[in-house]
């Protein structure tokens, strides 16, 4: 197990591979855990990290570091006290929400960004997020299988605290709006079958900036990476390969990353 010590607490994250660094964010159940197979598929080109969040898996457990603004300073501390630069950035949900207003803030240090299950307002939230605990989260949001079982296994671990405090922070928070000036190249993925978070309705793909693209996974729920793991990684891989810069609509150009609309 890695650890550092921000601010007097411990992060706790994982690293694999060698070569250009991509760190993934987890969401609102589970930790780090679920991004094993993930990591293993991209680090044979990237150093892979992963991180706990405040109040997730094994990093300290401060009501004081739940709210959104500390989650963001969390990844700005961890990537100035681990030397990394220019980065590629792949959330899911709550880690999801973390990436976009970091990259908002700093722009300069994302190369790229994959954001997983990501709420653009508070309006495509499933109430219960707010309701259930963790690991009634669990139960509601991971399947019978055994890719699954990371997140289920780590989601009491978590401090419930630490997931109201961050949807509470949300609820003033328009990503809608705010993307309209982002410059950096964005994937949205999506679960056609998500639960917890409405996909984006076809009106939000279309007025999206230039430099996003959005692609639905017809046969996942909340977790793509899990549900559909071969196929998530291809894109995701698909993805780093693009030339920094270049809109991820150029994967549109293979038929299997076409965003099918009913």
């Amino acid at each position: 197990m890695s650890v550092i010590v921000l601010d007097q607490e411990i992060l706790h994250y994982e690293v694999l591979g060698h070569g250009r660094p991509i760190i993934f964010l987890h969401g609102w159940v589970g930790s780090w855990r679920y991004w094993i197979p993930t990591m293993q598929a991209v680090c044979v080109s990237f150093r892979a990290y992963a991180l706990d969040l405040w109040g997730f898996g094994d990093s300290a457990k401060n009501a004081h570091r739940y709210t959104l603004d500390q989650q963001v300073v969390l990844l700005d501390r961890f990537m100035e006290q681990m030397g990394i630069g220019r980065v590629a950035l792949v959330g899911h949900g709550l880690g999801a929400v973390i990436a976009m207003l970091y990259t908002l803030n700093r722009p300069e240090f994302i190369d790229r960004l994959m954001a997983i299950s990501c709420p653009l307002d508070a309006g495509m939230l499933n109430a219960r997020l707010r309701t259930a605990g963790p690991g009634e989260l669990a139960d509601w949001l991971l399947g019978q299988h055994p890719s699954t079982e990371p997140a289920r296994v780590d989601a009491p671990r978590t401090d419930g605290q630490a997931v109201q405090v961050s949807l509470s922070n949300f609820q003033s928070i328009n990503l809608r709006d705010q993307i309209k000036w982002m410059r950096t190249a964005c994937l949205l993925v999506n679960g056609q079958n998500d639960p917890a978070v409405t996909p984006p309705k076809l009106e939000d793909t279309l007025n999206l900036p230039a430099q996003f693209h959005s692609i639905l996974f017809e046969q996942s729920g909340h977790f793509p990476m899990l549900d559909e793991g071969s196929k998530f990684n291809r894109l995701l891989t698909d993805f780093l390969a693009l030339d920094s810069g270049m809109s991820p609509r150029e994967l549109q150009l293979k038929e299997e990353w076409k965003r099918r609309v009913r």
